[in-house]
């Protein structure tokens, strides 16, 4: 038998970025997205401040959101600048999906901490969503890509201007399995002192 420790090893080191295009489409019923939304909401805050916010877009209301995202990608950037091959990325993303969270920190008003402490939370209920989703055997894919930390998605969303988009998730199944690696040994990473 796994210790607790084994076992969140195992989620942890067994996350794996999964693309939109490598999902496969089957839906994951929305009783485990809202548990992936309430181990988020059990990040780490300082002063209470709960600063994570999340836009859940399921099934066809995925694939409008991603339609949108694209949109905004075009309507954005002057013609000289325009990539379609960005332009069709964003759209090809929507393919596969079941559910997408728009991920938001959303800033405290009397503004008590730091705006980094404010981002490392949201970061962390993210990071919550997507171990979770990994221990339940749903595909992810935490996305900065395309329009996300552009004012124009803020906008489209409500945000006031000192609010920030952390990231766009992308849900499913997949057919697929990946290797994971790391590229610069721990012991490059450590300093004991």
């Amino acid at each position: 038998m796994k210790t607790d420790f084994e076992v969140v090893q195992d989620v942890i080191m067994g996350r794996r970025t999964v693309k939109p295009s490598k999902m496969n489409g089957r839906i994951i019923p929305n009783e485990q997205i809202m548990q992936l939304l309430e181990l988020a909401d059990w990040a780490p805050t300082h002063k209470h401040t709960e600063p994570w916010r999340f836009f859940v877009y399921a099934e066809e209301k995925a694939r409008a959101f991603v339609s949108d995202h694209a949109e905004m990608y075009r309507k954005s950037v002057s013609e000289e600048k325009y990539n379609n091959d960005k332009y069709e990325k964003i759209l090809g993303n929507g393919s596969n999906i079941s559910h997408i969270i728009v991920c938001v920190m959303k800033r405290d008003e009397q503004k008590r901490v730091p705006e980094i402490e404010e981002i490392s939370a949201a970061s962390a209920a993210v990071q919550n969503i997507l171990l979770g989703a990994t221990a339940l055997g749903i595909a992810n894919f935490w996305s900065t890509g395309g329009m996300t930390h552009s004012e124009q998605l803020k906008d489209f969303l409500g945000l006031k201007y000192e609010d920030s988009v952390m990231g766009i998730i992308y849900l499913g199944y997949t057919d697929s399995s990946y290797e994971g690696k790391r590229t610069i040994p721990i012991q490059e990473k450590i300093t004991w002192k």
